[in-house]
Parts: C-alpha cells; structure tokens; sequence
C-alpha cells in the first residue's frame, strides 16, 4: 500500500516541519483548490515549488480546478511529478493527457461521488492512475462515503482488460478501518489527510495504513 499524506491538513505556518514528520511516506499529496471547482482555496505552484526544495517525495498534484489545461505546466515546472485532474472540469480530456505526457508527468483521472466510472472507462489506457474521490472534495476531515467501495471494486475489474498497470488512489474519510475497506477492493494507494497530520504520532498512523 502507498501512503500519500495530505498536505491539506498540515501546518502551512511551518510546512518544512509537517513534511519532515512524514518523510518516510513515499508520496505527498497536494491538494490545489480554485474556489470556484470546489468552494475552498488551497495553494498554488509557488507553495508545489518550496515543498520541491525540502523533499525528493513523489509530489502527486491534485488540480481541483475548473481550468487545468491552463495551469497544468506551471504545476509540473514547480515540481510536480503526478497530476490528476478531474474529468468533470475538461471537454477533451485526450487533449490534456497528451499535454501532460508532453511535460514527461504521470497522468491521473479524479472521480467525485457522483461521477460514474462509466464516463473514464474509454480513457483507462491513457493514464497512471484513477483517483477516486471517496468525500465531495473542498474540505479535509469529511466523512468517508462507502459508494466509493463499489468504484474502486469495479475499476479493479476494468483494469485487468484495460491497463494492468492502472493505480487507483482513494482520497477522503481516509482512516485504518476505512483504508482496510478501500485495500480488500483493490486499492492501491490511501490518501490520508486529518488522519496523519492530526495526530502527535503520525508515523504510527502511516504504518497503520501500510
């Protein structure tokens, strides 16, 4: 299992500190929200450059945004090495992957709660990775929606035809007993935010997600 950390939930007073606390992790996730996809505001690719400085972390960029085509480059310049972003904000998907590939990044799709996996199943062998939103994503510490089981059963089943090397990440309500739901699925990576980074011993909560 990956664990990927949410930075959301960390210490942006002190955010070399809050990474330090989970630098065993081989991923950190960062969430970018625009206030108009999702009604929230996180950072952008100035706070994705800083984090590059002080980490050799995968940096896997999640663009809750409504235009990604438009700021795609400038996360990877930053130094992102996975961006993801969500197929309700494109109109030609294709188009985006193929920018992305261009920049020499992994590509993944974002699923909200009520996306049907149906509407990805066609863009399966373009990408790295499917993230499933398992909460409607905006705000950390949210509870997790079992609905998200039955996505990550069903993309486990399509990639067998698909993309054998597909990884589906699950993000939100991220904790051991719901992490344990989303690995008998067949998840593959846990994006945990609150869970890890409110707690004084996050490395215990790391290894209770591995």
């Amino acid at each position: 299992m990956i664990v990927a950390p949410s930075i959301l939930s960390a210490d942006f007073g002190n955010l070399k500190d809050s990474i330090k606390r989970v630098e065993e992790t081989k991923w950190l996730h960062v969430d970018v929200m625009d206030g108009h996809f999702v009604p929230n505001i996180s950072i952008g690719p100035l706070v994705v450059k800083g984090l590059r400085q002080y980490t050799k972390q995968i940096l896997d960029t999640h663009l809750m945004i409504s235009d990604p085509l438009k700021y795609a480059k400038e996360f990877v310049l930053a130094g992102s090495d996975r961006i993801t972003f969500h197929i309700e904000t494109v109109k030609d998907p294709i188009e985006l992957i193929n920018v992305l590939r261009d920049l020499n990044v992994e590509v993944g799709i974002s699923i909200k709660p009520q996306t049907k996996v149906a509407e990805i199943v066609d863009l399966l062998p373009l990408i790295d990775q499917v993230l499933v939103m398992s909460v409607e994503p905006g705000f950390g510490g949210q509870k997790f929606m079992d609905s998200a089981l039955d996505k990550i059963a069903s993309l486990n089943e399509l990639r067998k035809i698909h993309n054998p090397n597909l990884l589906i990440v699950v993000d939100g309500g991220i904790n051991e007993t719901t992490g344990k739901l989303c690995k008998d699925m067949g998840a593959d990576v846990l994006v945990a935010g609150s869970y890890v980074f409110n707690s004084d011993e996050p490395k215990k909560r790391i290894a209770s997600l591995k």
